[in-house]
């Protein structure tokens, strides 16, 4: 009986209007156990969180492919995080995704480390997941939030950022001018030198962003527009270049191999971000304000820029000039 009385006198309810939700209460009278015992039934009709679900039972590539459809196509490099989801998912073994936990992550982590995949790439990687589960989450496709969050990416160790000097970009420089085959190559080299740009942003410039001594970026990786300005002679280069040969076209790949067949060797991972490490790094020398070249660069966070603050003339130096010991005649 969904309510019976016991011994004492009280009223017991034990009802299941839907298996797998069941509901026991006990009531000093009969009217509130028969009033009770309609409302959880009448509640399983008109409120659906009441009702049980079934079990999420699709695969991880399902779960990638409506992340792209609803999420990812809207991002500038969203089929490229499309392709490393669904590659991610493959190597799993597409499991079910409401079962991927903590420890599944780790061990496909450990995996990914073992064939040679460096930490950064293992991170990436690791943030794109979680993107998975908490984007569908917020879009309500999913009734559960992302089952590993209490997983840590690996820390790394920060690498000192490389930058020419002027002798080594006076011979970069000279190779790509000498490059008759990628006249553009030239020129937007020294637009990121002039300007601190990414190389996709200067290469992606148009005639309508460059006026009176300002060069504006639209396509930036924040996705914030910023105006940096120029000298007029770069502006009136840029102009006749463009009468000569037309737009800028995709050229990072002649400005990497000639790149190597100079002496300048960088670091693995930095030569398409060499020429801004280098206008940064010599703005800092220069004495340029470490939230100057914030703005310059397009940074969202000062803790970016300060990658390059040790190469401020007085970094640190108040160090020694304020120190406990200064001026006291007690250091050994």
């Amino acid at each position: 009986m969904a309510i019976h009385q016991l011994p004492d006198g009280r009223w017991k309810v034990d009802v299941e209007p839907i298996k797998g939700k069941r509901f026991r209460k006990t009531f000093k009278t009969k009217g509130e156990a028969l009033r009770f015992e309609s409302t959880c039934r009448s509640k399983m009709i008109v409120d659906a969180d009441w009702s049980p679900r079934p079990k999420d039972k699709r695969r991880l590539s399902e779960l990638v492919k409506l992340w792209y459809e609803m999420h990812g196509v809207a991002l500038s490099d969203g089929l490229r995080r499309f392709a490393i989801l669904k590659a991610a998912a493959e190597f799993m073994g597409d499991p079910i995704a409401s079962k991927v936990d903590g420890a599944a992550i780790a061990t496909v982590r450990a995996r990914w480390l073992a064939l040679g995949v460096t930490g950064k790439t293992a991170n990436n990687r690791l943030g794109y997941l979680k993107s998975v589960y908490n984007e569908l989450h917020k879009l309500d496709v999913l009734d559960f939030p992302c089952p590993f969050t209490r997983i840590k990416p690996i820390r790394l160790q920060e690498r000192p950022l490389a930058y020419l000097t002027k002798p080594q970009i006076a011979e970069l420089l000279g190779a790509l001018r000498n490059r008759d085959t990628a006249p553009h190559t030239y020129m937007v080299a020294v637009i990121c030198l002039s300007t601190g740009a990414r190389w996709g942003e200067a290469q992606a410039l148009t005639p309508e962003r460059i006026g009176a001594g300002v060069i504006t970026f639209a396509n930036t990786k924040s996705k914030r527009v910023r105006a940096v300005p120029v000298a007029p002679a770069l502006v009136e280069s840029i102009q006749a270049h463009w009468r000569e040969h037309g737009p800028f076209s995709n050229c990072i790949g002649v400005f990497r191999k000639v790149l190597l067949e100079t002496s300048i060797k960088p670091p693995k991972g930095q030569s398409s971000h060499i020429l801004r490490h280098t206008f940064a790094a010599h703005f800092i020398m220069g004495g340029g304000h470490i939230v100057t070249l914030k703005e310059i660069l397009g940074h969202a966070s000062l803790s970016m820029t300060m990658r390059y603050a040790h190469l401020a003339p007085e970094h640190l130096h108040d160090a020694i000039r304020l120190g406990p010991l200064a001026g006291s005649g007690l250091m050994p």
